[in-house]
């Protein structure tokens, strides 16, 4: 009897989704019957739900972070390049080098990028003047300075830019921070904090929105609907903003500050959105149940860089990566996919220093809480799940694929061949 020939799943991405993924399908198949390779460029992988930790100045960089190659499950192959563009019509990814990729089955996860250069300025302000954001792991540390360097009289700003984007309430997670650190310090009422969103709410799940209003008005913080940013003057310590809504739509304003956090536009890399694979926004088209492409059945795509109508977070990945694998593994053995992934997301909302808003939902902005408690309160145990409980979780249980983390996070059942 021949042997049966091993499949190649190509991964694109080894961020968080690329790395569950893979260690997930090492553990739950015979590796003589498939061959993995996850194409990734960075040698650093970020715990990114802790950046806004960092900029707050609970945490430090050095701890969340990891080298990749120690990430990368025994067997799998990692190739340390770019994808230049994707051919599914002939199962192939083309590298930057030049060179070229032939797969079985292909998991496209490659993340979003940060489009600071849509924002005139920005870029060149970034690190300095203080001009920082908690999007990207050069620049969180300095926020915590800026943080620290606030004194009486200060004036700080907080953007949010147009969804999608990564983590949709890391923007006002830090402005809340910095109100309970000048509190902390005395001289909250005597700064001046405003927090600047492109949005029509403060969060695009009503119960929520509500919660997180009455936060905002507890720190006297000065709230902006539809106001984008769209020019930076660093020198001059100067931030314009668009009216995108309402009577005053198409107005510009520009305003000072001591302390400006940005939240970049983002956007999936620029070969994934030039790409057979993607919908008209640049996404990679899956559909929003089995995480498959709705064209090449052969294709599936999960994370930030996918076209499901959900919160991008990591919570997300946790739940898709089940079902990708999962649906993986059964077309490769025969059988029909699971429509198991609901949309759920998760935002932890840090309100203060030892206090969390713990937001979940699916589709539709149903409300759907893991724990029997009230979801619009802070509590000091969400803190400690945020800081500590989520890190460990995805460290030791996701990122390792383990059979913990595997059941329960969808209804698995071994597929038959």
């Amino acid at each position: 009897m021949a042997e049966k020939e091993a499949k190649h799943v190509l991964i694109v991405g080894g961020g968080t989704a690329g790395i569950t993924v893979a260690s997930s399908l090492v553990r739950r198949s015979d590796q003589s019957d498939i061959a993995i390779t996850i194409i990734e460029p960075s040698d650093k992988h970020y715990y990114q739900p802790a950046f806004t930790l960092v900029g707050a100045g609970a945490c430090t960089l050095d701890k969340i972070c990891r080298n990749e190659q120690g990430l990368i499950p025994a067997g799998v192959e990692w190739i340390k390049e770019r994808v230049d563009s994707f051919d599914p019509e002939n199962n192939k990814v083309n590298l930057e080098s030049g060179s070229s990729m032939q797969y079985d089955y292909l998991v496209v996860c490659p993340g979003l990028e940060l489009n600071w250069e849509k924002i005139p300025g920005a870029k060149e302000a970034l690190g300095k003047n203080g001009v920082c954001s908690n999007y990207s792991p050069d620049y969180a540390d300095y926020t915590w300075s800026c943080l620290q360097n606030l004194g009486s009289g200060s004036k700080a700003l907080f953007t949010q830019a147009p969804l999608p984007f990564k983590c949709p309430g890391a923007p006002q997670k830090i402005a809340y921070l910095a109100a309970d650190h000048l509190k902390k310090k005395g001289i909250l009422d005597k700064c001046e904090l405003s927090f600047l969103t492109h949005g029509p709410a403060m969060f695009a799940v009503p119960l929520f929105a509500k919660e997180l209003d009455k936060v905002a008005a507890r720190y006297g913080i000065n709230v902006y609907f539809q106001h984008n940013l769209i020019a930076v003057d660093g020198e001059n310590k100067k931030a314009t903003f668009e009216v995108v809504g309402g009577d005053k739509q198409g107005e510009k304003i520009s305003m000072e500050f001591d302390m400006l956090h940005m939240t970049p536009p983002q956007s999936p890399p620029a070969a994934v959105k030039a790409s057979p694979l993607a919908n008209e926004a640049g996404y990679i088209d899956v559909n929003q149940n089995t995480m498959q492409h709705t064209k090449h059945s052969n294709v599936f795509g999960l994370g930030d860089a996918g076209s499901t109508p959900n919160s991008k977070t990591a919570a997300a990945v946790r739940k898709q990566a089940p079902i990708v694998v999962k649906n993986l593994l059964v077309l490769i053995n025969g059988g029909s996919l699971d429509e198991g992934y609901d949309g759920y997301a998760s935002c932890p909302l840090t309100t203060a220093y030892g206090k969390v808003i713990m937001a979940e939902f699916i589709y539709g902005g149903k409300v759907t809480p893991t724990f029997p408690l009230d979801p619009r309160k802070e509590r000091l145990s969400y803190w400690w799940i945020k800081t500590t409980g989520l890190p460990i979780m995805y460290w030791h249980y996701m990122l390792k694929g383990h059979e913990w983390f595997f059941k329960h996070n969808t209804d698995y059942v071994e597929p038959t061949s």
